[in-house]
């Protein structure tokens, strides 16, 4: 096994990281701020995966991030998480369009769209993605 890593913080460093725990806006942020904070204090890596309740592995994961990219090492990434089926940029006008044209049957326009897109959805993520767009543009009136 290696010896015990340990992490030296200027105050600059300390201080950001102190912010991002108790003002961070994603609790997972608030969590890897807290794992570099507590392995500055000479904590072992299986004591503070006890205290916030991951593995070793992951927080000696977090602290390799912090040390390779500093304190927007901590942020998620973009990308996560599953694509969404309708994307704004490409499909946006083609659907406003068509569910003008058939705005009294939704299901029709679907129908309509999934041919035309070349994609299958649900009625459902249809309202989901309508519901997104009119609430982007309600700002604009």
């Amino acid at each position: 096994m290696g010896g015990k890593r340990t992490v030296k913080l200027t105050t600059k460093a300390r201080s950001e990281l102190e912010h991002g725990y108790q003002n961070g806006k994603k609790a997972a942020f608030r969590k890897r701020c807290h794992i570099i904070l507590l392995k500055a204090d000479d904590r072992t890596s299986k004591d503070i995966g006890k205290i916030v309740g991951l593995h070793e592995i992951s927080v000696n994961s977090w602290l390799n991030r912090y040390e390779a990219e500093g304190i927007s090492g901590l942020h998620t990434k973009p990308g996560r998480g599953r694509k969404p089926i309708l994307d704004e940029r490409t499909d946006k006008e083609t659907i406003k369009q068509e569910v003008q044209k058939e705005r009294q049957r939704l299901k029709k326009a679907k129908e309509i769209l999934e041919e035309k897109l070349q994609k299958e959805f649900s009625e459902s993520t249809l309202k989901r993605f309508l519901k997104t767009i009119t609430a982007d543009t309600k700002g604009l009136d």
